[in-house]
């Protein structure tokens, strides 16, 4: 716990991030870091047929990274097994993943010093 010299009885509840894993309905995982939780949308500039000299925007695109979990730790067998399905090298035929058995729902959830929830994230499809 983080100690303040202008207020000693505050606590810093995010001095270490936290993270559960939450995946069909268990938790599974904890991790330690998370990174790529950002989106990014374009803005499309148009011009309207009956005002050419005024510029308009508009949301375009939505582009979402790639999030990294780092430094976690599992002891669900299906959970590891399916992040593995990643890392298959060199598979060859008829070692393809199906789809609906590869992208999967994940919620994971921030949690502060205290062990409370913070925030959730659902991640679709992932």
């Amino acid at each position: 716990m983080a100690q303040f010299s202008v207020n000693p009885h505050r606590f810093d509840p995010y001095k270490n991030y936290k993270f559960r894993v939450k995946w069909e309905g268990k938790y599974v995982a904890g991790v330690s870091e998370v990174s790529g939780l950002r989106r990014i949308t374009e803005v499309v500039t148009y011009r309207a047929g009956g005002d050419p000299g005024m510029m308009r925007k508009s949301p375009g695109r939505t582009n979402y990274e790639p999030i990294i979990l780092k430094r976690g730790v599992t002891h669900d067998t299906d959970f590891e097994n399916w992040v593995n399905q990643v890392f298959k090298l060199g598979g060859g035929s008829g070692n393809e993943v199906a789809l609906a058995s590869y992208k999967k729902d994940v919620i994971l959830e921030l949690l502060n010093e205290a062990g409370q929830l913070v925030i959730a994230y659902k991640i679709y499809r992932c």
